[in-house]
């Protein structure tokens, strides 16, 4: 604890208002009817209006396994919720005047590279927050996702191998990278690394002292969640994972009971109590300003048509944050997703209302339309079955993603055969930003091994012709990729090529940004 004994923050947390009994029934049916829709093991929930907390609960269960419940105080993984924490640290440096958001990168970083010198040299602090630095969607991510053995100055380094998709600044890519860079620049002017910066400046001044901002810290807590994936149609428990190499885009770890003291201050606009700033109000509308441009939304024709209420008249990446409107309210928000964990945070600024929802499984539609189904009973919006919209949304697009797997299974030629020997193909393959991939033939099958990454191990498959299936032994990824190998015209291999089977896939199973050649 901090000691601010008359925090705002603090204070509404011992409070602990509750909801009116009716109300709180509402969301209670809400959080069950969810978990039942989406099938997800836990969830919890927490709400502050106002500035009390009026709502922080667990919902369901840790694990499938275990079946021990879930509590307000349940750890979760937050995923790309931390970035907003790499956002506010930035801003409390900007208001010690250590750091400003125009500053160019190379000039605190001087071993910051781009594939592109221009972009090198103009690339500016603000820059790394806002997905516009010319990358593709999540180029990149294999570096740090499935966990790797990279570290995070090798990730760095390789940064300058990646080529861009667009030209700088042209348009919107989300990408994981450039938050390490951020959070790189943290070392660099204060001497002390994200992790501790963040701990000291910022969690230990809200009293968020159950939140932790790695793997190791994480795992000797007695209260986490259990990461689910889907498998067959059932949660499956997976693996926790470890991204602490690029910690600053999305490795910290949080409960619900913490996670209202944060969007306390945030709807505070960094107040704490009279008198007392985590970053001041200036940098609060900083954070909260659009620079960068998203599309707007849109559905297929076939999607229920309660959707169409969601429209935004504008989207926009701010600093850490992703901006729309919603019934003239103007919000605030982000999501985070790692392998088994999904959620939502949720500000409605001139409401005063903050929501935030953890979730221990993939289902982006659970977190999305319990964010919905509570932001209407504070807004006073007609009822809308939000649950259903979801969940039947998902299930139209569970049926476009077999029908694109049935008429790409529809196009192979099954009686194509490898224009090599299977021995051929085996040996180790370099792309010049991720490293080694090595491929070998055993018994008369190929497999093969991400040299980073432990999780992407697997059989080829053959496709087509010299088309090939990377099944991983992980089925609950749901990352299989195509493998192609290029020959020369002497017959001898000359470069390879990976791209997802599903659409479904993560995006940051960049596989398409490889390029694999031979290791003489």
């Amino acid at each position: 604890m901090t000691g601010y004994s008359k925090s705002k923050v603090l204070s509404a947390v011992l409070l602990l208002p509750a909801l009116l009994p009716a109300q709180n029934a509402v969301i209670d049916a809400l959080v069950e009817r969810t978990r039942a829709a989406f099938n997800v093991p836990g969830i919890a929930v927490a709400v502050v209006k106002d500035g009390k907390v009026v709502l922080e609960k667990g919902y369901g269960v840790r694990s499938i396994e275990t079946k021990a419940p879930v509590t307000a105080h349940t750890l979760f993984r937050i995923a790309s919720n931390t970035k907003a924490f790499t956002a506010a640290a930035m801003a409390i440096l900007v208001d010690e005047g250590k750091v400003h958001w125009n500053d160019h990168v190379v000039d605190l970083l001087p071993g910051f590279q781009m594939y592109d010198s221009y972009v090198t040299r103009e690339m500016t602090v603000a820059d790394l927050f806002v997905h516009r630095s010319g990358l593709g969607l999540g180029e990149g991510d294999l570096m740090f996702f499935p966990p790797s053995d990279l570290t995070r100055e090798e990730i760095l380094h390789r940064l300058r191998f990646l080529k861009p998709a667009t030209s700088f600044r042209s348009s919107y890519a989300y990408d994981n990278l450039l938050y390490l860079v951020a959070g790189s620049i943290i070392p660099a002017v204060t001497g002390k690394s994200w992790d501790d910066f963040v701990r000291e400046r910022i969690f230990t001044p809200l009293g968020m002292s159950e939140s932790v901002l790695n793997t190791a810290a994480f795992l000797k807590a007695r209260d986490i969640a259990t990461p689910h994936s889907e498998l067959d149609g059932k949660p499956v428990v997976v693996e926790q994972e470890n991204v602490d190499n690029n910690a600053p885009a999305g490795s910290i770890a949080s409960c619900v009971h913490d996670l209202a003291k944060w969007m306390m201050v945030q709807l505070n606009r960094g107040e704490m109590d009279s008198g007392r700033r985590l970053f001041s109000e200036a940098q609060s509308r900083t954070m909260w300003r659009g620079l960068t441009i998203m599309p707007i939304p849109t559905y297929p024709k076939e999607a229920p048509k309660a959707l169409d209420a969601l429209k935004p008249n504008f989207s926009e990446y701010a600093l850490g944050w992703h901006t729309e409107d919603y019934r003239g309210h103007k919000l605030v928000g982000h999501t985070g997703g790692l392998s088994g964990f999904v959620s939502r945070t949720f500000l409605v600024p001139d409401q005063k209302l903050g929501i935030v929802i953890l979730t221990n499984a993939e289902h982006d539609g659970a977190h999305t339309a319990l964010a919905w189904s509570i932001a209407d009973e504070f807004l006073g919006a007609p009822k809308t079955d939000w649950i259903g919209a979801y969940r039947d949304l998902e299930k139209m697009e569970g049926q476009e993603i077999a029908k694109v797997l049935s008429a790409s299974a529809g196009k192979r030629n099954a009686n194509s055969k490898p224009s090599l020997p299977l021995a051929s193909y085996a040996g180790t393959y370099r792309d010049q930003w991720y490293g080694d991939i090595i491929i070998r033939e055993e018994n008369g099958k190929l497999t093969i091994q991400f040299s980073h990454t432990k999780a992407l191990a697997g059989s080829l498959e053959h496709w087509q012709y010299d088309t090939f299936v990377a099944r991983w032994k992980e089925r609950s990824m749901n990352a299989d990729a195509y493998v192609t190998f290029n020959l020369k015209p002497d017959g001898q291999i000359d470069e390879v090529r990976m791209k997802a089977v599903s659409p479904a896939t993560d995006f940051s199973f960049d596989f398409q940004d490889l390029l694999l050649r031979p290791v003489k």
